[in-house]
């Protein structure tokens, strides 16, 4: 404790050692209990290895439903709150 004292340059009298190496020694225990929990993930889930990740690039047909394609048009008629062909959102103060 008076090594870390030294090299924070603060300057700490014989209880505040103590209650810092007491915390110190509860803080140490709780990260053992961390070190023991299994993280591990399934790589199953996140393999790519076996699938194509890539899709052909191809250029948007204008008027086609699949389109990729986004318009002002397509935006402005999900948009839940629209007026005179502008998206209404709340006001930011």
């Amino acid at each position: 404790m008076e090594n870390l004292a030294e090299l924070a340059r603060i300057e700490l009298s014989e209880d505040e050692k103590k209650e810092l190496l007491s915390d110190m020694k509860g803080i140490l225990e709780y990260v053992k209990q961390i070190e023991k929990i299994n993280v591990s993930v399934k790589h199953s889930v996140f393999d790519t290895e076996n699938c194509n990740v890539w899709r052909e690039d191809l250029p948007a047909v204008a008027g086609e439903t699949n389109s990729r394609e986004f318009s002002k048009k397509l935006i402005v008629d999900q948009f839940p709150d629209v007026q005179d062909g502008f998206l209404k959102v709340k006001k930011i103060l």
